[in-house]
């Protein structure tokens, strides 16, 4: 394996697992620290800020800096902003979604009539919202989502993920959102335009095929496959586009870079 200028990391999987640590993820930020090679922490969680991502990280053992990460949150409030800067939103979401769309100068209503409708995971999501969310919609607003993930993985096990309210939307009105996560290309272009590499220098890392290697893949980057998540080393074998590499954990990683 090539020693990269930079890398693309996953968070939930790859740097811990709900409220466990991972082995050898504290030890491979360490050793990219010591080298002094750049990284962005690359999430789908629209519902953090990057200082709490920090905080969570840090109770990990993990170093880390706010400006090392780029949320589907901050990546949505940019897509918009440059897009239509100073547009008005009706917005599903928590604390994370809110403060990057507002810190971007866009204007968040309570009702239907808005520019854009924005779904980011809502906890406290209500029949209500998800009303004037698709009113919005049938309006003609135009209809973003912060990531397709259908599921996440919480003490409980595998809950409703930002995906499946999107697609109470996207079911009753027919209209297909655009999405800003992974596996999309757009807050992978985001995360790539910080780091000002060019892209065969950098490699994502992570442990789920369908975001974190797709994600990859979708913008031809190297993709590092970690075995500590959600995907096994026997379902990536299935895969018809595999990644670049495949690792039991980062421990490895790190072994391989030190050859």
């Amino acid at each position: 394996m090539k020693n990269y200028k930079a890398y693309l990391i996953d968070l939930d999987g790859t740097m811990y697992k709900g409220t466990e640590e991972i082995d050898g993820a504290a030890q491979f930020i360490e050793y990219l620290n010591q080298h002094q090679i750049p990284h962005l922490y690359v999430t789908n969680n629209s519902t953090k800020e990057p200082e709490e991502v920090v905080v969570k990280l840090k109770e990990m053992g993990i170093s880390a800096q706010p400006n090392e990460v780029v949320t589907s949150a901050m990546a949505t409030a940019e897509f918009i902003s440059e897009a239509s800067p100073g547009a008005s939103v009706y917005m599903l979401g928590g604390s994370g979604l809110k403060n990057a769309l507002t810190s971007h100068g866009l204007e968040l209503k309570n009702d239907e009539f808005v520019d854009y409708v924005v779904i980011g995971l809502d906890e406290a999501v209500t029949y209500e919202k998800l009303a004037i969310a698709t009113l919005g919609v049938r309006q003609g607003a135009k209809f973003i989502s912060t990531n397709q993930d259908v599921s996440i993985p919480k003490e409980r096990g595998f809950l409703p993920g930002n995906g499946a309210i999107t697609s109470v939307v996207t079911v009753s009105t027919g209209v297909q959102p655009v999405f800003i996560g992974k596996p999309e290309p757009i807050i992978m272009n985001k995360a790539l335009d910080i780091l000002g590499l060019d892209r065969t220098e950098v490699a994502m890392v992570g442990d789920l095929y369908d975001t974190d290697i797709m994600s990859g893949i979708n913008v031809d980057v190297d993709t590092i496959h970690v075995q500590t998540g959600v995907t096994t080393k026997e379902e990536i074998e299935q895969k018809s586009v595999p990644p670049t590499h495949t690792f039991k954990d980062l421990n490895e990683v790190i072994k391989e870079l030190e050859k």
